[in-house]
């Protein structure tokens, strides 16, 4: 027997795997990036309302931009949820509101999160949400009903060739991973 033999080859092997996921971990953000890109998903769809510097805005009268609206829920999401409007015209640096309507008709209360996207990918630099209600969890008794705020501003460095641009929301059950006092409250 060559145990002697095995372990070092044991060691060897333990030690290539440990080298190869090392290596996995650094490769996973440009492997990211390069699915992203071949699936059509930009990074600049996460909300990014952190980086927008508010700065004197002019609005551009001459320009119209449509901005269509989309809600969608996650299969396990039973909420009613839809934006109040589905289209606007906006002119871009004009400040804009608009609401989304949500209810609960699920027999307990429930917590939601509202993950946004925007298309075109290039459009969502140039898309600033100022108040949304994406930026909380949306927190609802059994059948209780909320109408959320969004203001958003498209920016005059808009490209010409984007005419119209959609926001789309998904909902999501955020219940079970979250602590809040109104759901126990509402319960």
């Amino acid at each position: 027997m060559s145990t002697g033999s095995d372990n070092r080859k044991t060691v060897v092997r333990l030690g290539a795997i440990a080298v190869g996921m090392f290596g996995f971990g650094f490769a996973l953000v440009p492997l990211y990036d390069v699915l992203c890109d071949a699936m059509g998903i930009s990074r600049d769809n996460i909300n990014r309302a952190a980086d927008y510097r508010a700065e004197a805005s002019v609005v551009d009268t001459s320009r119209t931009v449509r901005v269509q609206f989309v809600a969608n829920n996650d299969g396990t999401m039973p909420w009613e949820f839809h934006p109040h409007e589905f289209e606007m015209k906006v002119n871009p640096g004009a400040a804009n509101s608009t609401t989304f309507y949500a209810r609960n008709p699920a027999p307990r209360a429930m917590v939601a999160q509202a993950i946004p996207s925007i298309s075109p990918p290039e459009a969502a630099q140039y898309f600033h949400k100022t108040e949304c209600f994406c930026f909380n969890q949306q927190a609802l008794a059994s059948g209780e009903a909320l109408d959320m705020p969004l203001q958003f501003i498209v920016d005059q460095a808009l490209p010409a060739k984007i005419r119209t641009i959609t926001l789309s929301y998904t909902l999501f059950d955020v219940t079970g991973k979250v602590v809040d006092n109104r759901v126990s409250a509402a319960n």
